[in-house]
């Protein structure tokens, strides 16, 4: 402990922690010991806390330190003060640096105030026992000042505390005691300079009493200038050239044994009590006082309570008396309680009225007995003169008063008065952990005694600190745990200092999107302005500046699609001449761009001019040939550099006539850099090394591997006696382990489970002053607390060693993935590509991921990730997991043609087994949903050329039949199943499957029902699969009156073995074997989720898109000038061409058929070759690639 006066002690800290120095175990040996900060003080005292068993109890010691200078001023309150006036001719610096040490035992108070022109001014003050800076636009009193920066807590404990406050431009550092914040100060203050500096508060509630020490401006000692009579410094009122300080003697209860006993006697007089303290705590409840009434039985607790002062007297187990005052009073501030009794009236008061009085009527004298116990009871109490049902007391006590009379406690140390145990006499050991506060990322921190806790609720952040982010960092990484298209919080720097954001994501087959909108994506009309020559747009984005510039560096590709409509409007203008518009795009406001989309950054070119396609060939722009009919030039600006588009100015749209119309889409990027970023190490000797680590106080590291070894180290990173390190030290076991000087500290998660399976494992670990925890995969995390005393830094001096060791032992051999520190993604490819042993990038993600391809769809390798293929699926989408479904109405007909009438006649001679082997089946998987109201009706019926046939209806009883004809020559079989009410609108689900003559057939969740053929069990010569209305005329009688009827409700997910012909006429029909007849409709009917939610907003932009038909208008968001008689003529005109040749064209595709069905015609996969139709044009599909429309 330390002090500079002999009393009021404070104890010596390391990192934050109490500290203690171990001795010497010898005679010889010197144990040496630095101190990490100075202590500046004149008394030292030592507290031995353990003895050496094995010899005599000595001590030496020899302390070390530096010369010290120290101006002293002491400020006395009233209208005590300094003011240093600046000379009207000094030279102005564009630094100002104000330093002091102050020291007080009032929690508020104006430390210092420095005035300039205009009476701009700002001011150092103590609220509350913090530090507050505070800016004032004019030097009244009655203007509300703007704080700028709070630092420090507790500041009123009359012990030294260092300021400085430096000024260089716009901003202000303010330093207390070890602790810096920096803040920007307004713009009024750019310019501004320091006139005066005083110790004088414009406010007379806010008057300093108490000490400073060398106070400084710009290097000048003020006080030393004072002492000589300066004519610049002027002193007013009571001011000394010394620290004159109350001795104030404080006590702290530490523990659960704390207590202290002071006789009873001393604060009882005739038929009363009195009794008067004051105290600190951050715990809400604790007891402060408790007495026997002698003559009562009775016993009276003075206790603290939900942060709430209570008074209990009970004698017998029945409450005689309560009361209560105050609220809040766990708030680190001290607070007075008295406690009076006399003529039979009880009253407490908390902060002499101002906290709160209760008050109360007693039939009995309160009085004490013969001891008052604070804080606690003893231990061993045999007499039991002190019983505690309440939480013991930890915190601070002073100024004791017994009866109107003060309480020595120094003689209470000594042990000439009263009895205490497990107190820090004349010394108050309270100390703040939520200042400054260790929970990060804006969680709240609170506190007790002994610890504090971090409320991460609404931050986005998980943890003992709140450091960790509970979203993804992409995308793409919510693509990876199987999440479809929606909106998501994406946090681009997970424990970095970026806050998350809200993003749309869009999952696709090829690609995942990244979507962030601005304030203005519609097409946008503008029309002519006399006078105006330009017009200016600004967009701003959904998500703020570093969010989106972090999001648009870690994609792999961002585009944002821009389009200018126009008539007698310029875009560009030549490369020659001065452009007539242009963009600002990229980081901060933006660089201005001359460039259109679609071509190259500085080209001064449209899209049209990289393709030579322009309207008028001596410019490269659509909208430069300034012509008279509407011209479009739109495209994708790529650059990433030049993204995203900030501003736009349109220059020429001051002339009679001109029109325009712009679109800025929203930026879309995809890819992300970081997920896929990976190392292969092939060798238990190879490593990467990176610098060194740094997470003093919070660390954590996050990656992915894969291996078949048993064991290895993923990373290591070493200090002097400090390191941290995490490894496979088992086949089923993690381990993470460090040392922060306090000993070594293991995290370990055991899997149920092999771990060198060659599948992707997260791992997941994070050390911060609270705790360690280690997570794997999703089993639950493992968690070891840290020491409530000691060190909590963790410094690292060495190069930080990836998938290997300094000593070059215990090395990894597999992949690592995604490898991040506090955030921050380290580049694996790049460090593996320049060291021997360690290959960069690593595939095969199909045995992790393929479990996300759903309904057979099939998992694709990818260099960075996967996709799934649902060729052999009756689903769709991102994962093959969207159903596919239409709405039929009677007239409705889908028919599949599985093969051609030519081959029978060209193969007329041999036998069917060889003509049509791979259309003669011994089995088939039939599986379908289907919703109707309609009975009778028929399902699926799939036709052979020798008049078999196999068909799946709903009979007139709501019941599903499966009519088997394999023998041409005999009649169908019937297999009826007893579920009941198919036809009720609801969704089924039907699954039919036969292998030979076993028939076995399914309807939702109810029990299989099996049947048996009594045919050869083969289908022969399959022809066609017809749903709906069956067209063909030779029908068997039974089938032929359902098959006029048609079916009318929703057909969906429909899969024949490895066709699916419903999902073949909905998204290939022009690349399938498919003809379709009557309306057929896809829908969302056999799903009972919700539709995609970016299907709307996609079918908002369809309207608002832009496409060229000729040199038609744009349709835009603006009220519509065109005649409307001019409109509606043109409009029908049209009407007419389209409708003529559609009917040409359904003309021609009729002839196509009938061709196709006299000539060979082979269809051809490649991807997927036992699929007969082609499913590259999915694409069409993708929500983020719009249709364009126009009107004239």
């Amino acid at each position: 402990m330390f002090s500079d006066t002999g009393h009021n002690w404070k104890q010596h800290t390391q990192e934050d922690s109490l500290g203690s120095f171990p001795g010497n175990s010898n005679a010889d040996s010197v144990v040496q010991y630095k101190l990490q900060q100075p202590a500046i003080a004149r008394f030292l005292r030592l507290i031995p806390l353990s003895w050496n068993l094995s010899g005599r109890i000595g001590l030496r010691l020899e302390t070390q330190g530096c010369p010290y200078t120290s101006d002293v001023v002491s400020f006395a309150g009233g209208s005590s003060g300094l003011v240093f006036r600046l000379s009207p001719g000094s030279r102005r610096t564009s630094r100002d640096i104000i330093s002091l040490k102050f020291k007080t035992l009032k929690n508020s108070g104006t430390l210092l105030q420095a005035e300039g022109r205009q009476g701009l001014s700002f001011s150092l003050e103590l609220v509350r026992g913090k530090l507050q800076l505070l800016l004032r636009p004019g030097g009244a009193s009655s203007t509300e000042p703007r704080c700028l920066a709070s630092l420090g807590s507790l500041l009123d404990d009359q012990h030294w505390h260092h300021v400085v406050l430096e000024r260089g431009g716009a901003h202000l550092n303010l330093t207390v005691d070890r602790h810096t914040q920096r803040v920007q100060v307004p713009a009024e203050f750019d310019h501004w300079d320091i006139e005066q500096v005083s110790q004088k508060p414009l406010v007379s509630k806010k008057i300093f009493s108490g000490c400073l020490e060398n106070l400084l401006h710009n290097g000048l000692n003020l006080i030393e200038r004072a002492k000589h009579n300066d004519q610049q410094v002027t002193l007013m009122g009571n001011v000394t050239f010394s620290c004159a300080e109350p001795v104030s003697v404080a006590v702290t209860f530490p523990g659960p044994q704390s207590f202290l006993q002071l006789p009873g006697a001393m604060a009882s007089s005739s038929g009363g009590v009195s009794v008067g303290f004051q105290f600190r705590t951050w715990n809400k409840a604790g007891l402060l006082l408790t007495f026997d009434l002698p003559g009562e039985g009775g016993v009276a607790w003075l206790h603290l309570s939900e942060a709430r002062l209570r008074l209990q007297i009970q004698k017998a187990g029945r409450a005689l008396l309560e009361l209560s005052a105050g609220s809040a009073l766990n708030d680190g501030q001290w607070h007075s309680v008295e406690l009076n009794s006399r003529g039979g009236r009880v009253t407490i008061a908390v902060d002499k009225e101002e906290g709160g009085v209760a008050h109360a009527s007693a039939s009995f004298p309160v009085t004490a007995g013969s001891h008052l116990f604070f804080g606690g009871c003893p231990a061993e109490d045999n007499l039991q003169e002190c019983r505690n049902p309440f939480n013991v007391f930890q915190g601070c006590m002073r100024l004791f008063t017994l009866h109107n009379q003060h309480v020595d406690l120094i003689t209470v140390q000594q042990k000439h008065l009263g009895n205490y145990s497990n107190l820090h006499i004349d010394m108050c050991g309270i100390i703040d952990r939520c200042s400054p506060s260790r929970c990060e990322h804006g969680g709240r921190c609170t506190q007790s005694w002994t610890i504090f806790h971090c409320n991460c609720s609404d931050s986005g952040y998980s943890g003992a600190t709140c450091h960790s982010s509970v979203y993804e960092q992409s995308c793409e990484a919510y693509k990876h745990n199987g999440n479809t298209s929606g909106h998501f919080y994406i946090d681009v720097d997970g424990s970095g200092p970026i806050r998350p954001q809200l993003v749309y994501c869009n999952m696709t087959a090829a690609d995942t999107w990244m979507v962030i909108h601005h304030n203005d994506s519609d097409l946008t009309r503008v029309r002519a302005s006399p006078g105006r020559n330009q017009l200016l747009i600004h967009f701003d984005y959904s998500t703020g500046e570093e969010q989106l510039m972090a999001a648009v560096g870690q994609s792999e590709h961002c585009e944002q699609e821009v389009a200018y409509h126009c008539r007698k409007s310029r875009l560009l203008n030549t490369p020659e001449g001065s452009p007539f518009s242009w963009w600002l795009g990229g980081p901060g406001p933006g660089r201005v761009q001359t460039y259109w989309g679609g071509a190259q950054p500085g080209s001064r070119q449209c899209a049209c001019g990289l393709q030579g396609d322009c309207v008028d060939p001596q410019h490269y722009c659509n909208c430069d040939a300034d012509g008279m009919d509407w011209a479009e030039d739109s495209g994708l600006l790529t650059h990433k550099e030049s993204l995203p588009v900030r501003s736009l100015v349109l220059g020429d749209l001051q002339r009679p006539g001109s029109e325009a119309a712009y679109l800025v889409g929203p930026l879309r990027c995809h890819g992300d850099k970081n997920l896929w970023n990976a190392a292969f190490f092939d060798k238990e000797t190879s490593y990467l090394h990176f610098p060194t680590f740094h997470g003093e106080l919070s660390a954590d590291i996050s990656f992915l591997f894969k291996t078949t070894a048993s064991s290895g180290v993923f990373l290591e990173n070493l200090g002097i006696r400090d390191f941290i390190r995490i490894e496979l030290s088992s086949s089923t076991q993690v381990l993470f382990s460090f040392d922060v000087g306090n000993g070594p500290l293991e995290v370990r998660v055991e899997a149920p489970a092999p771990l060198n399976d060659s599948r992707w494992h997260r791992v997941r670990a994070e050390r911060n002053v609270k705790e360690a925890t280690l997570r794997l995969d999703q089993f639950p995390p493992a968690t070891q607390e840290a020491p409530a005393d000691g060190h909590f830094h963790l410094q690292l001096n060495s190069q930080l060693f990836i998938g290997g060791t300094a000593s070059r032992q215990k090395g990894f051999r597999g992949c690592i993935r995604s490898l991040q520190l506090n955030g921050v993604t380290l580049d694996l490819e790049e460090r593996a590509r320049i060291t021997p042993g360690v290959r960069p990038g690593c595939p095969g993600h199909c045995s992790s991921y393929g479990s996300l391809c759903q309904n057979r769809g099939r998992c694709v390798e990818r260099a960075a990730g996967f996709h799934c293929d649902c060729g052999l699926s009756a689903f769709t989408g991102v994962f093959c997991h969207s159903e596919v479904s239409a709405s039929f109405q009677s007239s409705t007909s889908v028919s599949y043609t599985f093969k051609e009438p030519y081959e029978l006649m060209r193969n007329s001679s041999a036998p069917p087994s060889s003509i049509y082997s791979d259309v003669t089946l011994r089995g088939e998987n039939v599986s379908l949903s289907f919703r109707t109201n309609q009975s009778p009706a028929l399902l699926l019926y799939v036709s052979s050329y020798y008049r078999e046939h196999l068909a799946l209806l709903i009979n007139k009883h709501d019941k599903l039949e499966v009519r088997y004809k394999l023998d041409s020559s005999r009649e169908a079989e019937v297999l009826r199943s007893r579920v009941k009410s198919l036809a009720n609108g609801q969704l089924h689900t039907v699954t039919v499957r036969r292998l030979s003559d076993s028939v076995s057939v399914q309807i939702d969740q109810n029990s299989r029902e099996d049947f048996n053929l009594s045919s050869d069990g083969e289908f022969n010569a399959i022809k066609s699969l017809v749903l709906g209305r069956v067209l063909d005329s030779d029908l068997d009688p039974d089938v032929s009156r359902l098959a006029s009827l048609g079916f009318s409700g929703c057909l969906s997910v429909l899969s024949f073995n490895s066709i699916s012909p419903l999902k073949a006429a909905l998204l290939h029909p022009d690349t399938s074997p498919v003809s379709i007849s009557g309306p057929l409709l896809r829908s969302s009917c056999g799903s009972s989720a919700s539709a995609n939610p970016y299907a709307a907003e996609n079918k908002h932009r369809l309207a608002t898109d832009l496409g060229s038909v000729g040199s038609g208008q744009p349709l835009v968001n603006a009220i519509r000038t065109d005649s409307a008689l001019i409109g509606g003529v043109i409009a029908v005109v049209i009407f007419v061409v389209v409708a003529v040749l559609a009917v040409t064209g359904r003309f021609l595709y009729r002839r196509k058929e009938t061709y196709r069905n006299q000539e060979v015609k082979g269809v051809k996969r490649e991807d997927s070759p036992d699929f007969p139709f082609n499913s590259q044009s999915d694409s069409q599909n993708v929500c983020g690639e719009n249709r364009k429309e126009y009107f004239i």
